[in-house]
């Protein structure tokens, strides 16, 4: 790797594999983070997320394989990235009987971090949180618990952030709120890395990976993404919808038949067989059908269930 490819990228790893005793968790995963970039990872609960996240970041040993985090070699150099990066984990991991204030100065001083009354009160004041200051964690809200973890992450002024589904369980203003905040600190040049399971999420990140039973199925920006697939998709409105659904998977040409409220999206990769039999059932059932753009959403759940297809045939 040149010292280009180190200073362009934030993140840049290859071949990491992960065993849990007979369970293969990460398996040959690469992936490449610019500077500045706001990349999202994808994949459902125990795909393997979690697991690369801190082998990134230096917490967890890769079995094989190797790469870079902030130009740091995630095999030698794992303390000088712990010290370099911001990592929120999926659980809220503070003191709850301590303050907020008190929680930022305990890991100011755990980071060593110069000046540390100045920069908590500036955390404090960046986020919104002076008021709250003297609150205890353990009475926070959701939203504000995660305002608060995101403040101490800055705290030593890492230029990567990992937030493991950081938005889970918080309610829609508040996830969008802290999404304003994530793209700032882009704008800033800081990079970040955030495994989350909101599409509404997933499109506001410069580029984005699936993972799923270890395996990286697709990488690239949305629009990438979405076209790598092929698939086309229909939607159908109409009665009976969920009959309708029933009754079109095995068809000529159906991969995938899904309800998103009151509309029946039904996608394959074969066009013309998928338009024919579409129409059919929808004229049959005196339904409207259109020919629809696919969606980010449409194809993650085809990545999904394609890959436990696979993991059903291995097993």
């Amino acid at each position: 790797m040149t010292a280009g490819a180190q200073l362009e990228y934030a993140i840049d790893v290859q071949g990491l594999n992960k065993h849990f005793g007979g369970k293969h968790v990460v398996n040959n995963v690469s992936m490449r983070v610019r500077r500045g970039e706001i990349f999202g990872f994808l994949g459902p609960n125990g795909s393997g997320k979690t697991t690369t996240i801190r082998m990134m970041c230096g917490l967890l040993k890769p079995d094989s394989g190797s790469g870079t985090c902030l130009a740091h070699d995630i095999l030698r150099e794992s303390a000088e990235i712990k010290r370099s990066v911001g990592y929120m984990t999926q659980r809220f991991s503070f003191w709850e009987d301590l303050t907020i204030a008190e929680n930022l100065d305990f890991v100011a001083r755990m980071y060593e971090v110069a000046d540390r009354a100045r920069v908590v009160r500036q955390a404090l004041e960046g986020l919104g949180l002076t008021a709250r200051a003297g609150q205890l964690a353990g009475t926070l809200s959701g939203g504000w618990k995660q305002r608060m973890a995101l403040a101490a992450c800055m705290l030593h002024q890492p230029q990567l952030l990992l937030l493991d589904e950081p938005t889970a369980g918080v309610d829609p203003r508040a996830r969008r709120d802290f999404w304003d905040e994530i793209q700032s600190l882009a704008a800033r040049g800081i990079s970040v890395l955030v495994s989350t399971h909101y599409m509404d999420e997933a499109v506001r990140c410069h580029k984005l990976a699936y993972i799923s039973y270890g395996k990286l199925l697709a990488q690239g920006s949305a629009a990438e993404v979405i076209a790598s697939q092929r698939l086309a998709t229909w939607a159908i409105h109409g009665e009976r919808l969920t009959e309708l659904q029933h009754e079109l998977r095995g068809k000529d040409g159906v991969e995938q038949t899904v309800t998103f409220g009151d509309v029946l999206h039904v996608s394959g990769a074969d066009a013309g067989a998928l338009q024919r039999t579409v129409e059919a059932a929808a004229q049959a059932g005196g339904r409207r059908a259109e020919k629809i753009d696919t969606g980010l959403e449409d194809v993650f759940i085809h990545l999904m269930s394609r890959a436990e297809d696979n993991a059903g045939e291995r097993r």
